[in-house]
């Protein structure tokens, strides 16, 4: 992430569309990757378990701790105001909010197959090119301690060095969620949403804390929406495309219903954060942090029944 970072920032791409993009794909790469190692292998739940439990995660432990620890101010550039529908895909809040009900509607026959994948991938596509093109019409504005500073050289080793470990980890991350799971007689999905996504969801933890601490609330927030958005178009549909079929009835009615309740709640903070000038505070980060509580005690009571 760090190489991919000072890459952007070396070719003038702007902070919030570093968090966006560069710091979200970075964060989200562990999703992707082992969510495409489990395709493969025939384990299509283990990925789709993935991408909702760590948008789970996301917003109800990352955001929610991050918000605890240091309130956080929306920027203004989440959504424009007064809303316009020509920026449902440029502005992260509508984008957000769009992506996770197109996601519902492709869930909603509990089935993944291709079409679904490619509905996704032309989404994750417009939308990096819309965020591109939309934050280098403006100057970039940097802080030089915001970034690592490294050449560009050393940019691409790290970059390229992060992929080559990031690739070794996933097939090992699947070899492991596949052996606990059959250990344990549980679902693939269970382990995806819990042990496999609270992996692969570290670095959003760890990213959303330290740019809290920093006071880099622009970073915090697009590290956010931006992972959140590729974790629904971007890491969804390799079960699609590699291993197409049936998924459990509880990935929608249960999990997929709090991805949704908890997105509703963070676009609303966030767009009362824009609207009243006020800072998504500890009391937020509480109820975003119980909904996740909630959300697995939920889960747990049911693996034992």
């Amino acid at each position: 992430m760090s190489g991919a970072s000072a890459l952007a920032r070396s070719l003038g791409v702007s902070p919030l569309v570093i968090g966006l993009t560069i710091v979200a794909f970075g964060t989200s790469a562990p999703e992707m990757f082992s969510s495409a190692v489990a395709a493969l292998a025939g384990e299509p739940e283990l990925a789709i378990g993935n991408a909702l439990g760590s948008n789970l995660f996301n917003v109800g432990v990352a955001l929610g701790v991050a918000a605890i620890i240091s309130p956080l101010k929306p920027s203004n550039s989440l959504i424009r105001l007064p809303f316009e529908p020509t920026s449902l895909i440029d502005d992260e809040i509508p984008a957000l909010l769009l992506v996770t009900l197109v996601t519902g509607a492709l869930l909603f026959n509990l089935h993944v197959g291709v079409f679904d994948a490619l509905v996704l991938l032309g989404i994750t596509a417009l939308f990096v090119y819309r965020q591109i093109k939309k934050r280098t019409d403006s100057p970039p504005e940097f802080k030089q301690a915001d970034l690592p500073n490294v050449s560009k050289l050393q940019a691409i080793v790290y970059l390229l060095l992060g992929l080559v470990l990031l690739i070794g980890s996933a097939e090992f991350l699947v070899w492991a969620a596949s052996f606990i799971a059959e250990t344990l007689g549980v679902s693939t999905a269970i382990i995806g949403l819990t042990i496999v996504a609270l992996g692969t969801s570290l670095p959003e933890l760890a990213t959303t804390i330290t740019c809290a601490l920093k006071r880099q609330h622009d970073l915090a927030i697009g590290t956010i929406f931006g992972s959140n958005i590729l974790n629904l178009l971007a890491v969804l549909p390799f079960p699609g495309l590699f291993s197409p079929g049936p998924i459990e009835p509880l990935l929608l009615s249960r999990d997929y219903l709090v991805v949704l309740v908890l997105t509703l709640l963070l676009s609303y903070y966030c767009y009362r954060g824009i609207k009243r000038k006020k800072m998504i505070g500890r009391v937020c980060g509480l109820i975003f942090l119980s909904i996740y509580c909630g959300w697995f005690t939920v889960m747990l009571i049911q693996l034992g029944t």
